[in-house]
This record gives C-alpha cells, structure tokens and sequence, in this order.
C-alpha cells in the first residue's frame, strides 16, 4: 500500500508583525482528521519535522469553543500517537522515493518554520520532479515557499491552489498581526489562489498539487489523497 509522509511544523510559536511570539503549532483537526483517514485507508503515514523540530499542537485548536465538540478526541489520538510526534523523521533525512505522497498540516506555525526550511525544499523539488502527491492545507501551503529553482523562482509559480483566505484571517482576527499574510505572499511568487466562502470546505487540484484551504478542507483533502492513490480519481 501507500506511504505518506506527513510534513508538521517543529516549532510551538508563531512570530507576529510586533516581533512577539504567539503560542502556535500545528492544527490539531489538519493532523488528527487526515492522518486518521490515511491510516484507515491502509496507508503507511511517517510523521517528519525540520531537524530537532518538536511537532507541537496549536493550543486554541484543542479548545471545544474553537475546535467543536470533537476536540477531546482530537487530544486523545494525539495522545495515542505521542511517542511517533515525539521523534519525527528529520527532514534532513527523507528519503522521498519511499513515499507516494506529501501531506502538510497548517496552523500558524508552518509560516515560522516550514516556509524556509532549506531541506523542506529539497524533499518537494524532488518530489515535484517525479509528480507525486504534493498536498497542504489551511496555512500549509506556507510550506510550499521553501521550494525555490536555481535563480530564486518559485517551484510552484504558475499552479492552482487553496489556502487560508486573507478573509479567514480577518475573521480569526489575526490578520492584522501577521507578519505576513499568507494568500498575499503565494500570489506573489506567481500562485493562483482561488478562495471560497470563509470556512467552507474547498479542494483543488492541479495535477499532483492537491490542496485544501482551512480546517473543514482537511477531510476532504486526505479522502481525495486517497481517491487518487486507490484509483487515480
């Protein structure tokens, strides 16, 4: 069967505009929802991090009036799967032609970390090269940016994508905070964001880049992860 790995943010903060740093890590329902779907799917799901990075869950995101009444059994699987989010596979260290596909959770924290992280980079120009499942959801399309061609182009300069919305960050009310927002930087470098109504559920695929834009998207994205792998659907 299928091997993911599983790309989580290795740091607990997320640095704002005023040089603070703000409690952060990654979404608990962008982790536990897919790597849940993956895994009963049959699929083989290793959990990486940048070297030394200890994958940390966005506290607000474990809280019911924030994550919903599913929040005690986001904490629980988190949990079960403690020791494997303990000693993540070192990016340094990735192997990407054991892997089918490359799944990268959001929350804040990826935007401090995984957006720069030099061997991040190499493990998707490598798997951009043979097209295999590229998928990041909510702020894990930040991840995405640590991707560069010789000369300082983006890998990803002309693809299709969703991501956390300039809206949804507005209405989480961080948008003014941020040091940067991320719809803003990934139209930049040459993205197409395409964005629905605010907390709606929204997929989108452009060939092997296969994307999700906010939490609600998580689902979805895992279960088309599988579709394609099963089936090419």
């Amino acid at each position: 069967m299928a091997r993911i790995l599983m790309v989580l943010s290795g740091v607990d903060y997320w640095t704002l505009a005023n040089g603070t740093k703000h409690p952060s890590g990654y979404w608990a329902e962008e982790f536990v929802v897919p790597h849940r779907i993956l895994s009963e799917a049959g699929f083989t799901v290793d959990i990486a991090a940048p070297d030394g990075g200890k994958p940390t869950p966005d506290p607000v995101s474990l809280k019911p009036e924030v994550a919903g009444p599913e929040a005690p059994e986001y904490a629980a699987y988190i949990e079960q799967h403690a020791a494997e989010l303990a000693g993540p596979l070192p990016l340094s260290e990735v192997d990407v032609d054991v892997y089918d596909a490359i799944f990268i959770p959001g929350g804040h924290a990826p935007m401090e970390d995984l957006a720069h992280d030099p061997d991040l980079g190499r493990v998707l120009r490598e798997a951009e090269a043979v097209k295999k499942i590229i998928a990041p959801v909510c702020h894990g399309p930040a991840a995405l940016l640590s991707a560069n061609l010789p000369g300082g182009r983006w890998l990803f300069e002309g693809r299709t994508l969703a991501a956390f919305s300039n809206e949804e960050e507005r209405l989480n009310g961080t948008a003014d905070v941020a040091p940067w927002l991320l719809e803003n930087v990934l139209r930049s470098r040459g993205g197409t964001v395409e964005d629905v109504k605010a907390w709606a559920p929204h997929v989108i695929v452009d060939g092997n880049l296969l994307s999700g834009q906010n939490p609600a998207s998580a689902g979805p994205l895992a279960e088309k992860v599988v579709a394609v792998l099963k089936d090419g659907r």
